[in-house]
């Protein structure tokens, strides 16, 4: 039995966020009944071609989920995400907040009919301030939050390589509704729970700000390499490979020092703020002994001295790392015109295991889930001929 096995989870959804943290709920066994508008669905379907007919960001937030097709501003459509709220535990919505309240599906409005659920909704920048009626995607919230002037090299600001923005938010969306849910378990009563994207980010960007109020300073931008610890970072090889160095301490300085032949450079740069402070001069004399070794026999080595590695790989080698698939992380799972590997969840669990179900084709669980309400065949077929569906 997984932990959510019979909870009913309804997503008004679309893009990253709130997928996200619907995907992890259905990892953990909820069955998330994903609303999609008719004709083109979530628009992340389209957003690239990469797994079969969907994309890369809806094939990896969208597994194991039933997308129902519903036109919302038809009152027969309204009606029957009405039905389906009330058969369920968990709503979950990043519609835009007027957008919500018109429709009568804000938290609000669904609390006040359904006091036991669990209510979660996602905005850009929530209600008040100066912000609280600007769009907000993830791009825009790393530039607002100081992530997008943190990273880069130099004098280029760089956007993070992902989601960032969105992966936080759905992060602890849903652990907020898993939180929600102990709570009625323990009380029968409902919540309602708001996030903003702004917020998700914020507070993964606490310990740059700390660092920037008790300094007067923000910490230098410097590609891959740390910010305020050195030697922490890329340094090429012979042969062209990369090796990613990450001493943050005495004792992992020394060694490094030993394994490059060069103790004396311990001495002559004796603590973290002495290499920051001289990072150039201290690469400079770092680089000579790595010109000379290939990347593997660098990485041996500094295994046998205890000195934090790795190798910087590309992310198309992510799917034949040795590392997973040794540890048979990987899965296929169906999705609209293809089969795609997936990666099992990252948390392992002696109680329950991961059984990944398709990724949905849009609507495809729309007929199915009109009859577990009690919609007979000719009710859905007039739905269908009226568009609604």
């Amino acid at each position: 039995m997984k932990p959510l096995d019979g909870i009913v989870v309804v997503s008004l959804e679309q893009a990253v966020a709130v997928p996200y943290a619907t995907r992890l709920l259905a990892d953990l066994g909820a069955r998330v009944i994903k609303i999609e508008r008719p004709g083109t669905g979530d628009f992340a379907r389209q957003y690239d071609t990469s797994c079969g007919e969907v994309s890369s960001y809806f094939a990896w937030t969208n597994v194991g989920k039933e997308s129902v097709v519903l036109d919302l501003k038809h009152p027969d459509g309204a009606a029957v995400v009405a039905e389906l709220i009330a058969r369920a535990d968990v709503v979950l919505c990043n519609l835009s907040p007027g957008a919500a309240r018109r429709l009568g599906f804000d938290a609000d409005s669904v609390r006040a009919r359904h006091r036991g659920l669990v209510v979660a909704e996602l905005s850009s920048y929530g209600d008040g301030g100066p912000y609280s009626d600007r769009k907000a995607f993830d791009a825009l919230i790393q530039s607002e939050t100081g992530l997008v002037a943190a990273t880069g090299d130099g004098p280029a600001m760089a956007r993070a390589g992902i989601s960032v923005a969105d992966i936080a938010a759905g992060v602890q969306l849903h652990a907020a509704v898993l939180a929600a849910l102990v709570r009625r378990g323990r009380t029968g009563e409902g919540a309602t729970l708001r996030l903003t994207l702004m917020e998700a980010l914020a507070e993964w960007m606490h310990q740059p700000a700390l660092y920037a109020h008790g300094t007067g300073r923000a910490p230098e931008r410097h590609g891959a390499h740390h910010p305020t610890i050195a030697p922490y970072g890329p340094f090429c090889c012979a042969g062209g490979a990369t090796v990613h160095l990450a001493v943050q301490n005495d004792g992992q300085w020394r060694r490094l020092c030993g394994v490059v032949g060069r103790p004396e450079l311990a001495d002559a740069f004796p603590a973290v703020a002495d290499r920051v402070t001289h990072r150039a001069a201290l690469h400079a004399e770092l680089q000579p002994y790595f010109d000379t070794v290939d990347a593997d026999a660098l990485l041996a080595a500094l295994d046998a001295a205890d000195v934090p590695a790795a190798r910087t790989r590309g992310v198309a080698e992510l799917p034949d790392h040795p590392q997973l698939a040794a540890r048979d992380r990987w899965s296929a799972v169906p999705v609209p015109g293809g089969t795609v590997p997936m990666l099992r969840p990252p948390v392992d669990a002696d109680s329950w295991t991961w059984d990944p179900a398709a990724v949905p084709a849009l609507g495809e669980h729309t007929t199915a889930v009109l009859g577990w309400l009690g919609y007979p065949p000719d009710k859905i077929d007039d739905l269908r001929a009226r568009s609604v569906i």
